[in-house]
């Protein structure tokens, strides 16, 4: 097959994806006139939506922050993926695999209104943040400032970095119901000094769901000269935003969670002037140093992922982000509120609908976060994730657009009878 032919053949192939959203997109036809708000309670509309998921039906999943399993449209769409690439071997890898890299780039940066060019396809946020907290030229005494309740793995990375440059680690502990914006702002300024080089925040804390006033936090560190990084794991194509309504100077996320794109998929932006900054990770290829493929030059992966990303973005963008963002929303503020009063039960994430999206963790004051699991999982079906951390004592809830209200129902009836 010469190029002009095989170009041709994954034009064909293109088309024929988009064919499989066809009743997605005559769903959505239908209610193009609802409100956004009024449409997040339209049980019939999302019943439509969870037809297109393979639901396992011996338990309740409500562990959705890990991994948010493709819709069958997209499973399917990596597939033929898996076996064009593997029809076209080594002929595709030559001459179509960084051009459908960037198409991919390109399609993700438009989520977040930023420039392709400032976007790294990676693996996933752990592989994304830890790009540049291993990448930046640390001196002995320079000072990183964190949160207790951030993901385990960056923190990892920072206190290798402490054993190998001698950097200065400072943590604070984020309250689960803040009184305010500036609450949050102040705790964080308050570990800012003159030698603070980098801070990291949560843009969604994946262990409560919160969703921090980035911005703000922003703002206050770039007035005192450090930059700020990003972990928004769980709030790319989960909340709407830009990333200029954030302006943050790096910014990683997993793909594989909110998107719904295949396991192993991530995502790092960095600011243009600040790409020249971060020592890759693996030697660069031949490149200017502001180009972003140098920063994740990682040999030969899974290209099929890369293709099956723009069927997950073609998902979301005819389903529509906002509709998406106010169910999980709904979905969240459906079960939480019903919880919220009842005597021996702890909600960890706060009741303010501004400061979360579809996360929530719930505990009960008589027993451990593993032992609630345990008994969810065993004696009610509904499996959720056990969460032990510094002020935060309970199980992670994360529905999905496939989570009905009835499976929400099961779980505050199963809540209520183990805190009784």
């Amino acid at each position: 097959m010469n190029k002009r032919a095989f170009i041709k053949n994954m034009g064909v192939i293109s088309a024929a994806m988009s064919a499989g959203f066809i009743r997605l997109q005559q769903a959505v036809a239908a209610v193009e006139h609802v409100p956004v708000a009024a449409l997040a309670a339209d049980e019939e509309f999302w019943r439509k939506v969870r037809d297109d998921y393979r639901i396992k039906p011996d338990y309740i999943n409500l562990e959705n922050g890990y991994y948010c399993f493709l819709p069958e449209q997209t499973l399917e769409d990596l597939i033929d993926h898996i076996r064009t690439v593997n029809y076209e071997g080594s002929y595709y890898m030559r001459t179509m695999q960084f051009e459908n890299k960037r198409k991919v780039a390109n399609a993700a940066a438009a989520i977040v209104g930023c420039n392709a060019d400032e976007v790294a396809i990676t693996r996933n946020t752990t592989e994304s943040l830890d790009l540049v907290i291993g990448g930046i030229d640390w001196q002995a005494g320079d000072e990183a400032v964190m949160a207790e309740q951030d993901y385990g793995a960056m923190l990892n990375h920072f206190e290798l970095m402490a054993r190998r440059f001698g950097i200065v680690n400072k943590r604070v502990s984020v309250p689960n119901h803040p009184h305010d914006d500036n609450e949050l702002v102040e705790l964080y300024e308050s570990a800012i000094t003159d030698k603070t080089r980098l801070l990291m925040i949560s843009h969604m804390i994946n262990i409560t769901g919160q969703v921090l006033p980035v911005r703000k936090i922003v703002d206050m560190a770039h007035a005192r000269g450090v930059e700020v990084m990003v972990d928004g794991a769980h709030a790319y194509s989960h909340v709407p935003f830009q990333m200029s309504d954030l302006g943050c100077d790096y910014y990683g996320t997993s793909l594989h969670k909110w998107l719904s794109a295949p396991l192993g998929s991530g995502l790092l932006y960095v600011q243009k002037e600040k790409i020249d900054q971060i020592w890759p990770l693996f030697a660069e290829r031949d490149l200017e140093p502001n180009d972003m493929r140098r920063l994740n030059h990682i040999g030969t992966h899974p290209v099929h992922t890369d293709l099956a990303i723009l069927n997950a973005i073609e998902y979301q963008n005819t389903l529509g982000l906002e509709r998406k963002a106010a169910r999980l929303r709904y979905l969240q503020h459906y079960w939480t509120r019903q919880l919220v009063s009842v005597p021996g039960v702890v909600i960890n994430t706060p009741v303010d609908m501004i400061r979360h999206g579809g996360i929530g963790n719930v505990g009960v004051e008589s027993m451990g976060p593993a032992e609630l699991a345990d008994r969810l999982m065993a004696e009610h079906r509904i499996y959720t994730a056990a969460i032990d951390r510094p002020g935060v004592k309970g199980v992670r809830v994360t529905p999905n657009l496939y989570t009905s209200l009835s499976d929400l129902d099961a779980l505050v009836k199963a809540v209520k009878l183990l805190s009784s």
